[in-house]
């Protein structure tokens, strides 16, 4: 199979006409899109699985109101407990 084109250039479409040389484009492409395989120990696993849980909670408006309005104390709850301890 061969095309005329700009100026009477024949270019003929067979695999023995590919480039003998691998131009800069390719090498960075090839860099960049390489296949990375990363492999966790157990521990690191779990963590990641907990970290990706955590950072995908579906929250809702209510959850947020009662994390506004939730009950907040300071101190001892039960001020009998430090009257013992004296």
């Amino acid at each position: 199979m061969s095309e005329k084109v700009y100026g009477g250039v024949e270019i003929n479409a067979t695999s023995q006409d590919l480039p003998a040389k691998v131009g800069l484009w390719p090498k960075v492409k090839a860099f960049f899109l390489q296949e990375i395989k990363v492999e966790l120990t157990p521990a690191q696993q779990k963590f990641e699985d907990d970290l990706n849980d955590f950072l995908h909670i579906e929250l809702t408006w209510q959850d947020f109101k009662d994390f506004l309005f939730q009950e907040v104390t300071f101190g001892n709850k039960n001020k009998s407990t430090n009257n013992r301890r004296r």
